[in-house]
């Protein structure tokens, strides 16, 4: 995947509304694709990692909201910007629950729309390594809410998958996996992404003491322990996703 151009997945079942944005988005510096309906989407989404997807809201078989919490589970790394021409309080509000970014009304103001896709496309990209499914969505949501774009795996295997798509600028790891230690997945990042900087996560502080000093000491960037203070983890994260990197 080319980092320096941000990849964006139109989806429309209006062809010519899908082809419109494409040419338009393409001649603004932007990797596009194209789908016409919930179903192709999936399909591209589970093969490729965009970083945003233009969802309508309005499809025949799979609406833009279902396709997104469908996305979700696939790229949580996905930023969704939803598109209707029946906009109102209600549907941003469904957008939201859903975790979608932004809901703008059709037709489709370009003013607008341009420098949303150039907001969501610098946004920090981060992963999250840990096996508890609740926490993982409590995260995600956390972080999406101050500007971060978040990517989970939930093992080494699904941390190796996503190292393969992207980089990042960081990624907090659980010490204490559900089959395995926090240490393979540290050592894969250093490996497959050695710019990233590395926040360790454990709840288990006085158990995982040993391998939290020797992790820090081949590079590991901060630990934050569990229960987290949220205002002090956003605050790590900030520091380290503004700083070089890590090497």
């Amino acid at each position: 995947m080319d980092s320096t151009r941000a990849a964006v997945l139109v989806v429309d079942d209006d062809v010519d509304t899908c082809a419109n944005l494409a040419d338009i988005l393409t001649d603004c510096g932007y990797r596009v694709d194209v789908a016409h309906d919930g179903q192709t989407a999936l399909e591209m989404v589970r093969q490729t990692p965009y970083d945003i997807a233009l969802l309508d809201l309005k499809m025949p078989g799979m609406d833009g909201l279902t396709l997104y919490r469908e996305i979700r589970n696939v790229r949580a790394g996905t930023v969704a910007i939803i598109v209707s021409a029946y906009a109102s309080s209600e549907t941003a509000d469904s957008a939201v629950d859903s975790g979608a970014w932004k809901v703008l009304s059709k037709p489709v103001d370009f003013s607008r729309l341009l420098p949303l896709l150039g907001e969501a496309a610098k946004q920090p990209l981060v992963m999250v390594v840990d096996d508890d499914s609740d926490l993982c969505a409590s995260l995600w949501a956390v972080l999406r809410e101050h500007g971060y774009r978040v990517c989970l795996a939930h093992d080494r295997r699904e941390a190796a998958d996503r190292l393969r798509d992207r980089s990042y600028r960081a990624v907090l790891i659980d010490l204490k996996l559900r089959e395995e230690d926090g240490d393979g997945v540290f050592q894969l990042v250093r490996r497959d992404d050695p710019d990233a900087r590395v926040i360790l996560i454990t709840a288990a502080r006085t158990e995982m003491q040993a391998m939290i000093e020797q992790l820090l000491a081949a590079g590991a960037d901060e630990v934050c322990y569990k229960p987290f203070d949220v205002p002090a983890l956003l605050a790590t994260l900030e520091r380290l996703a503004n700083q070089g990197p890590a090497h």
